[in-house]
């Protein structure tokens, strides 16, 4: 008989995922946590029903929520990650050694102790003496934090849930105001390819163009999640992500990644034009 794990990525398409077997399974106080194994995919992780990461491709994504804003400032000493508590983030961010200091606000001690047993591949900077893990509200944590971070990315899951707090006006003051003058916002903001995923990333956008004087939107193609065209926001008080990249910098240290790199560093900015009309629609209701 043949496993097979299905997302349901709108009412009328659904993606599937063949299976070996379930190696993780249980209900937190915030959510349901699955790991399954997977030939092609080999482990995952999925919260509600929802693929999170898989150990083929999260490089895709951690790469380019955490080398983006580091090759824009190589000076980026304190780091905030809320959610992250499959610690891919972390993982490249300790590849840093200029960076001091990283706090995880992780609402979900759950993830972080499956992801610890069953995807080391990613959980394996957790245990690094830099990192200091909070395990509260990510909304709540920040709201208390005042010019104090170099860098804040919000690794958080779909807004609706547990993740919900963490795509409102709120939540991106607040970040705001627990950044330094020079401080840097990186967010996950969904897919604008499917109607419903494109209402929740304009949602997002709007509200962080309230708040922060510079922000512009990038682009990553990461096969598991939702049509695989997925967008990150890079928000900033001082810093423009392509006129301030320091490209030979970020070369000069000489890390190997995958997917990234500072080429596609300036054409990630580079969006297509359906995504460009979502977004400035939302920027001309300001």
């Amino acid at each position: 008989m043949e496993l097979w794990f299905t997302e349901k990525h709108t009412e009328n398409v659904r993606f599937s995922i063949k299976t070996d077997r379930q190696l993780y399974c249980a209900e937190s106080e915030f959510q349901r946590i699955d790991i399954f194994e997977s030939p092609e995919f080999g482990r995952f992780l999925t919260l509600d029903g929802y693929i999170m990461l898989t150990e083929k491709d999260e490089f895709i994504y951690h790469e380019m929520i955490v080398h983006v804003p580091m090759a824009v400032n190589p000076s980026i000493e304190k780091v905030l990650v809320i959610g992250g508590g499959d610690g891919g983030a972390v993982r490249e961010l300790a590849r840093y050694k200029t960076v001091k200091h990283i706090d995880v606000a992780e609402i979900d001690s759950m993830v972080v102790d499956a992801c610890r047993r069953y995807l080391p591949q990613t959980a394996c900077r957790l245990s690094d003496p830099r990192v200091s893990i909070y395990y509260e509200d990510g909304l709540k944590f920040v709201r208390e934090r005042r010019s104090e971070y170099d860098l804040i990315i919000v690794d958080s899951t779909d807004p609706f849930g547990p993740g919900e707090g963490l795509f409102t006006k709120e939540f991106y003051g607040n970040c705001c105001n627990a950044l330094k003058a020079d401080g840097i916002l990186v967010n996950q903001q969904e897919s604008p390819f499917y109607k419903n995923d494109a209402i929740a990333m304009q949602r997002a956008h709007k509200r962080i163009v309230e708040s922060f004087p510079i922000s512009r939107v990038y682009q990553a193609h990461i096969p598991t999640y939702s049509s695989g065209h997925w967008l990150f926001g890079f928000a900033s008080k001082k810093y423009h992500p392509v006129e301030d990249l320091k490209a030979d910098a970020w070369n000069a240290l000489g890390l190997k990644t995958r997917y990234y790199n500072t080429r596609i560093h300036v054409g990630s900015f580079l969006l297509p034009n359906y995504v460009k009309e979502l977004l400035q629609d939302v920027e001309k209701k300001r």
